[in-house]
C-alpha cells in the first residue's frame, strides 16, 4: 500500500506546482499595487530586431496611488498603445521598478487612490 501512495503524493505534487505556474503571475507576487489612469499617448519607441522586425513600444510615466492614497512616479513600457482614460492596477517592486499592471475598473480602485485620480 505505501508503494502505491508514494508516488501518487509525488504525481499530486507534481500536479500542483506546474498548475499553480501556469495560473499565477511571479511578477505579482509580492509587489506592491498602485493605480493610475492613463493620460496621453505614450512616448512612441521602435527598435529593429536582428532579423529585421520592428518592434514598437510605448513608455509611460504617470502617477500612481497605493489603498493609502500616497503618490509614486511610475514608468513602465506596453508593447501596445494603453487606452486613454483607462485605469491600471500597476504592480511595482522597489527592486525592480513596475513588475505588471492589468486594466481594472474604476470601481475597483481602493477609495482613497479614488479620490487621488479624480
Amino acid at each position: 500500500m505505501k508503494k502505491l501512495m508514494i508516488p501518487g503524493v509525488i504525481l499530486i505534487l507534481i500536479i500542483g506546482f506546474i498548475l499553480f505556474i501556469q495560473n499565477v503571475n511571479i511578477n505579482r507576487l509580492g509587489a506592491d499595487n498602485y493605480y493610475v489612469q492613463i493620460k496621453g499617448t505614450g512616448e512612441k519607441s521602435e527598435d529593429k530586431a536582428s532579423n529585421g522586425e520592428i518592434a514598437t513600444s510605448y513608455k509611460y510615466t504617470l502617477s500612481g496611488y497605493d489603498k493609502k492614497g500616497n503618490e509614486k512616479k511610475l514608468t513602465f513600457t506596453a508593447n501596445k498603445q494603453l487606452r486613454k482614460d483607462a485605469y491600471l492596477n500597476i504592480f511595482y517592486k522597489e527592486d525592480k521598478g513596475v513588475t505588471s499592471y492589468q486594466e481594472v475598473k474604476f470601481n475597483e480602485i481602493p477609495d482613497q487612490a479614488k479620490e487621488k485620480l479624480k
